[in-house]
């Protein structure tokens, strides 16, 4: 019985790991998810006649979408945790600082700037 403890204490020890976010530096452009999955806003300025990046991921969001990091190098989309800290940057490419959950498949902000 004490065995079985002990087994049960290390596996929720372990599980628990997994769980933590990673923290770090994320690099890409702030898009709709939409536009994001597709890895590009090319088809969606065509049916929502937007003129550039940005238009197209305002009007993506107020018609439902919601906003995320795509990181071109990693073919990446991170969903984002605040649409109201992300919402300036629109079709920008920018640096977030966060912890991304992976269990819940998204990015927490702990701050945004213009990528270099």
């Amino acid at each position: 019985m004490r065995k079985i403890t002990w087994i049960a204490l290390l596996l929720s020890t372990a599980l628990a790991g997994f769980s933590k976010g990673k923290d770090g530096r994320f690099t890409g452009e702030i898009m709709d998810k939409m536009c994001a999955q597709m890895n590009s806003h090319d088809n969606m300025m065509k049916s929502e006649k937007a003129s550039n990046a940005k238009e197209c991921t305002l009007k993506c969001v107020k018609d439902g979408g919601s906003f995320a990091l795509y990181d071109p190098a990693n073919k990446k989309v991170y969903s984002l945790e605040d649409s109201k800290q992300v919402r300036q940057y629109a079709g920008e490419r920018v640096e977030v600082t966060g912890t991304y959950d992976s269990d819940a498949d998204i990015l927490h902000i702990k701050s945004i700037s213009p990528a270099k």
